[in-house]
C-alpha cells in the first residue's frame, strides 16, 4: 500500500519546492531593497529547502520507475518490467516530463552550492543572486505542475504493463548525456545571476568578475563533456558512423558552448584590467538565454529530431513566454543600468585585450552562423513560406574559415602583453611556432595521405600552431625563473594550466576532425556466410549469425572476423540488429574495433536473398581524438575551478 503514495509524495515535495522558491525569490528582494539583513537571510535557507524537496521529488519519482508503478503516466509511457534496472533510471529523464524536473533540479543544486560556496561574497550580492535563481525556479516549477507534471496518475485504469523507453535511449551514453549536458545549461544561470545582480546594486568590478569566473567555468566544463558525450552516442549508437550532423538540437547545445566559451574569456579581462564590463553582462545573458532557447526548441514540438522530447505546443508556449519575460526584462535592465558600469581603462590595438575581444567576437559570429542556420527553416515555416532544410554545406562553409581565424587568435593571445607591446616583441615571441606550424602543416597531407590536401593542411597547421604557441609561453614565463623552469611552472596557477589544457583540447579536436573528415572510407558490401573481403588494407571474413536474447530485446547478431593476409584472426565484430519487443522496433548495434589513431567500425544493414547479409565498414582515423579533445578542454574548465585564488577575500590584480 505504502508504494501507492509515493507518486503523491513526489508531487507534494514538488509542490512544497515551488512554495520555497517563491520566498526565495522575493523575501531577499525586498530585503536588499529596505537594506534588512534579517530579509536577506532568507535565501540561503530557502534555496537549501528547495533543493532538499526537489531531491526528494526526484527520488520518488525514481523509486515508483524501479518499483514498476505503472498507474504512473509518465512511468506507464516510458518503462516497462522487462526494462534492466539501470535504464529505469535513466527513464526517469528519458522524456519530457522527467527531463524537467531533472532540469529544475539541477538548477536547485547549483543555488545550493551558491549558498554554500559563496557565503564570502557581501551580504546584499548573495541575496541578490539566489533571488535571481528563485524567479528561474519559479518559472520552471510552475511550467512542471502546470504543463508537465511527472506524477500524474491513470487511476483508476491503471495498466498491468507499461510501455517502453525509447530504445535510442537504452545506451549507457544516454545515461550521462543529459544529465552533463543540463549540468551546463543550468549552469549558465549562475552566470546570469550574477549579471543580473551586478546590474541592479551597479557593482562591476574585479571582485564580481573573480566570484563570477568558477562558476562559469564549472558550467561550461560541464556542457562541454554533455557535447562531447552526445557526439560519442550518436557515432556509435545511430549506426551512419557520423560524429555530428548539425541536427538543430545539436546546435542548441553548441550555441551556449560558443558564447560561454566568450564569456570566460570577457570575465578574465574584466578581472584583470576592469575593462569589457557591459559586454560581459551581456555575454552572460545571452549564455542562460540560448540555453533557454535550446530548451524552448526541443520541447516545444517545432524540431523533428532523434533527440526531440515533446510534440505539445501548449508546452512550447509556455517556455516561449517564460524565454521573453528572461530575455526582454534582462535586456531592459541592462539597458537602463549599462551605461553606468561602462569601462574606462585605455589599451592598444597590439594588447592582450584586443586579442580576448577578437576571440569574443569571432565566437559571437560563429554562434550567430549558426543560430540563423537553426532558425531560419523554423521562421519559414512559422511564416507559411515553406519548409526547407539547411545542412551541412552551409555550417561548413561558414564555420571552417570562422573557427581557423579563431584558433589563429587562440595562439596569439596568450603571447601578447597586457596594455601594449610592440610589434617587433610579438613577431620574436610567434615567428617560430609560426614557422614550425607551416612546415608541418604543409607536410602532414603528404605523409599522412601521399598526396595533397589543402583541408588537412590547414587543420595540421592550425593544430601545430596551438600547441607549438602554448609551448612558447611557458617558456616565455619561465625564462627568468632563478628556482629553476620546474619550480617556476608549478607556481603558474591552477587557471593558467587550465587555460593551457584547455587551448590543448581544441588542438586534438582540430587533429580528429581533418583527420576523420578527409581520411574516412566506409563500403557497403554483400557478404554470405564463410566469405572474405577486402576493404582497403583490411580483410574480413563472414561467419554468419546467432541469435542473442536480451532482457527486452531479440537480436540477430553477426559474427565478423578481422584476418591478416595468411587468414590468421586478429580481432572479432559482433554487430547486430536488435528487436524491442514492447515497441516492435528495430535498432542497428554497430560493432567497433577501437583504437588510439584509428576505428573500424561495422554496421549491418538488411538480410539479402541465400543467407547473405548487406554489412557497411567504416575505417575512421583518429576520430577518438575528437572526445579526447572534448574532454581535455573539460578538465582544463574544471582545473581553472580549482585554483585558490578565486575563493581569496579579494581579487588578485595583474
Amino acid at each position: 500500500m505504502w508504494i501507492s503514495i509515493l507518486p503523491e509524495l513526489g508531487h507534494y515535495a514538488l509542490i512544497l519546492a515551488l512554495c520555497f522558491a517563491l520566498v526565495q525569490s522575493s523575501l531577499p528582494l525586498w530585503g536588499t531593497y529596505r537594506r534588512q539583513a534579517f530579509w536577506m537571510a532568507f535565501a540561503q535557507p530557502m534555496a537549501l529547502g528547495q533543493f532538499f524537496f526537489l531531491s526528494v521529488s526526484l527520488l520518488l519519482l525514481s523509486l515508483s520507475f524501479l518499483l514498476d508503478d505503472f498507474s504512473v503516466a509518465y512511468i506507464a509511457n516510458n518503462s516497462n518490467s522487462a526494462l534492466p534496472w539501470y535504464y529505469k533510471i535513466s527513464a526517469v529523464w528519458g522524456s519530457h516530463e522527467g527531463s524537467l524536473l531533472l532540469w529544475l533540479w539541477i538548477l536547485a543544486a547549483w543555488t545550493a552550492a551558491v549558498g554554500i560556496f559563496s557565503r564570502a561574497l557581501p551580504r546584499d550580492l548573495l541575496a541578490q543572486v539566489l533571488a535571481v535563481m528563485g524567479w528561474i525556479a519559479v518559472g520552471f516549477g510552475l511550467f512542471v505542475l502546470l504543463t508537465s507534471n511527472p506524477f500524474a496518475r491513470l487511476l483508476p485504469d491503471a495498466p498491468l504493463e507499461g510501455g517502453d523507453l525509447n530504445p535510442l535511449l537504452q545506451d549507457i551514453g544516454l545515461i550521462l548525456h543529459p544529465p552533463m549536458l543540463y549540468m551546463g545549461y543550468v549552469g549558465f544561470s549562475v552566470a546570469f545571476a550574477f549579471a543580473i545582480a551586478a546590474l541592479l546594486n551597479g557593482r562591476l568590478d574585479a571582485a564580481w568578475a573573480r566570484w563570477s569566473r568558477p562558476w562559469t567555468s564549472a558550467a561550461w566544463a560541464f556542457l562541454t563533456i554533455g557535447i562531447a558525450l552526445g557526439s560519442w552516442w550518436a557515432y556509435y549508437e545511430l549506426g551512419w558512423g557520423g560524429w555530428w550532423f548539425w541536427d538543430p538540437v545539436e546546435n542548441a547545445s553548441l550555441m551556449p558552448w560558443l558564447v560561454g566559451t566568450a564569456l570566460m574569456h570577457s570575465l578574465a579581462v574584466t578581472e584583470k584590467r576592469g575593462v569589457f564590463k557591459s559586454w560581459t553582462v551581456l555575454l552572460a545573458i545571452f549564455a542562460f538565454s540560448l540555453s533557454l532557447l535550446g530548451t524552448f526548441l526541443v520541447r516545444s514540438g517545432v524540431l523533428t529530431s532523434v533527440h526531440a522530447f515533446a510534440s505539445d505546443p501548449e508546452r512550447g508556449y509556455f517556455i516561449l513566454v517564460f524565454l521573453a519575460l528572461v530575455v526582454g526584462g534582462s535586456l531592459f535592465l541592462y539597458a537602463l543600468k549599462a551605461p553606468a558600469v561602462k569601462s574606462h581603462v585605455s589599451y592598444s590595438l597590439l594588447s592582450k585585450e584586443m586579442l580576448l575581444l577578437v576571440n569574443n567576437i569571432l565566437l559571437v559570429v560563429i554562434c550567430v552562423t549558426v543560430l540563423l542556420g537553426t532558425i531560419y527553416p523554423l521562421i519559414l515555416d512559422a511564416l507559411g513560406l515553406g519548409k526547407i532544410s539547411v545542412g551541412p554545406p552551409y555550417f561548413n562553409a561558414l564555420f571552417v574559415p570562422l573557427t581557423s581565424l579563431l584558433c589563429i587568435a587562440l595562439g596569439i593571445g596568450p603571447l601578447v602583453n597586457w596594455r601594449t607591446m610592440a610589434r617587433k616583441q610579438l613577431v620574436q615571441r610567434i615567428w617560430l611556432a609560426g614557422a614550425v606550424a607551416l612546415g608541418l602543416g604543409m607536410a602532414l597531407p603528404w605523409v599522412y595521405g601521399g598526396e595533397w590536401n589543402l583541408y588537412v593542411a590547414l587543420g595540421g597547421l592550425l593544430a601545430v600552431w596551438l600547441v607549438g604557441t602554448q609551448v612558447r609561453d611557458l617558456l616565455h614565463k619561465t625564462r627568468h625563473a632563478k628556482q629553476g623552469r620546474l619550480q617556476a611552472l608549478k607556481g603558474l596557477g591552477l587557471s593558467y594550466w587550465g587555460m593551457q589544457l584547455g587551448h590543448l583540447g581544441v588542438a586534438l579536436c582540430v587533429v580528429g576532425v581533418t583527420l576523420v573528415s578527409n581520411y574516412s572510407a566506409e563500403k557497403d558490401v554483400r557478404m554470405e556466410v564463410g566469405q572474405s573481403i577486402q576493404v582497403g588494407d583490411y580483410f574480413f571474413r563472414f561467419e554468419g549469425i546467432r541469435q542473442v536474447q536480451g532482457p527486452n530485446y531479440t537480436s540477430d547478431q553477426g559474427v565478423l572476423l578481422r584476418v591478416s593476409e595468411d587468414n590468421q584472426v586478429i580481432s572479432t565484430l559482433l554487430p547486430e540488429k536488435r528487436l524491442y519487443l514492447a515497441r516492435r522496433q528495430v535498432m542497428t548495434e554497430a560493432a567497433i574495433e577501437w583504437g588510439l589513431m584509428e576505428d573500424i567500425y561495422v554496421a549491418m544493414g538488411e538480410p539479402l536473398p541465400d543467407g547473405a547479409w548487406a554489412i557497411r565498414i567504416h575505417y575512421k582515423p583518429f576520430v577518438r581524438w575528437l572526445w579526447i579533445g572534448g574532454l581535455v578542454m573539460a578538465l582544463g574548465g574544471l582545473l581553472a575551478v580549482a585554483d585558490k585564488r578565486y575563493r581569496q577575500a579579494n581579487p588578485v590584480q595583474a
